[in-house]
């Protein structure tokens, strides 16, 4: 086994790298410049990792962006993919309906939706979607009463 990348950095990178490390507007950034200084200085990864906060994986991915990109490979940040339901086109219908007419049980609220949208979503899937619009659901149950005295 071939042993690992360690980054060496010119003057310019390392005047670039701590000025991004303690004065960049991106906290994330900031965290990656200061792993790859450590590793630079001659820590390994898992001590620049401890030394950051971050999990082993995440050193070595910030040092693997810097092997392929270069200090402009650890500024650019992917955005994150963050999935919408298709439920959301809906969610004023949805409000709507369930607000003029209440329903009992989370499977009650499954065939409303199929109804109004046409998607059919799981238990876990509509209790989730529904808790943005702020329904909530509340139990009923018996209320225990003292035993009858003689």
């Amino acid at each position: 086994m071939g042993s690992w990348f360690h980054p060496t950095l010119s003057a310019d990178e390392q005047a670039a790298v701590v000025a991004d490390r303690d004065t960049h507007p991106d906290a994330t950034v900031r965290r990656t410049m200061l792993v790859l200084w450590a590793v630079h200085l001659g820590h390994t990864r898992r001590q620049a990792a401890d030394l950051t906060a971050v999990g082993i994986a995440a050193a070595k991915r910030y040092l693997i962006a810097y092997r392929d990109g270069g200090l402009d490979g650890l500024r650019h940040r992917q955005p994150h993919h963050r999935p919408v339901s298709e439920l959301a086109a809906h969610a004023q219908a949805i409000r709507q309906s369930l607000t003029d007419h209440p329903v009992r049980t989370t499977a009650e609220a499954i065939d409303r939706i199929a109804l109004l949208t046409g998607l059919r979503r799981g238990l876990t899937q509509t209790r989730t979607f529904l808790a943005g619009p702020g329904f909530t659901w509340q139990r009923s149950r018996a209320v225990p009463a003292p035993p009858k005295s003689r």
